[in-house]
């Protein structure tokens, strides 16, 4: 039993000198470690910055892609179908604004045949028929306002199919 004492000195002792060598080295080691972990933290925030310049010029792709097919979407007469160009502008405006959380206003527009009700009612159609397709794939409705002005603010002025053609559309802004 008067062992147990004299091991338990030793152990005391070889512990402490472990310490005070791990100490005396450990400073060194400690600068290292420190300067290890600064260039990784400078490596992380360069990939950061890379990686969030890529994304801006991606979102900025997009958004010239979606101004490429512009922001007027086309209809027939006394239809709210949208056609197959109208859908291709659609996508790209779609993509665009998957990237961030722009709201728009769709402003649904006619020709001047049919009563004024009439047509405020179509207007309405046709800016809820883009905004269904927009959220259907994948745009928040929370971010899309729709209204009609039906015939109340044409583009072009004037009767004939060439005229009213241009005024069945709706407007992304």
């Amino acid at each position: 039993m008067k062992h147990l004492p004299v091991a338990g000195k030793a152990i005391s002792v070889l512990f402490a000198a472990t310490l005070l060598a791990a100490c005396s080295g450990s400073s060194k080691k400690q600068e290292e470690e420190a300067a290890a972990a600064a260039a990784a933290a400078a490596a992380a925030q360069a990939e950061q910055q890379a990686a969030a310049a890529a994304a801006a010029a991606e979102q900025q792709r997009l958004r010239d892609a979606a101004a490429a097919y512009g922001n007027v979407f086309y209809f027939d007469f006394d239809s709210y179908n949208l056609k197959p160009e109208a859908i291709e502008a659609l996508d790209a405006h779609i993509a665009a604004l998957q990237g961030n959380d722009a709201t728009v206003r769709l402003e649904g527009h006619t020709d001047e045949r049919g009563t004024r009700e009439y047509n405020m009612a179509l207007g309405e159609r046709r800016a809820n028929a883009v905004r269904d397709y927009m959220v259907v794939n994948g745009v928040p409705s929370y971010r899309i306002e729709t209204v009609s002005y039906g015939e109340e603010r044409p583009i072009a002025y004037g009767s004939g199919e060439s005229n009213w053609s241009q005024n069945r559309r709706v407007e992304l802004k």
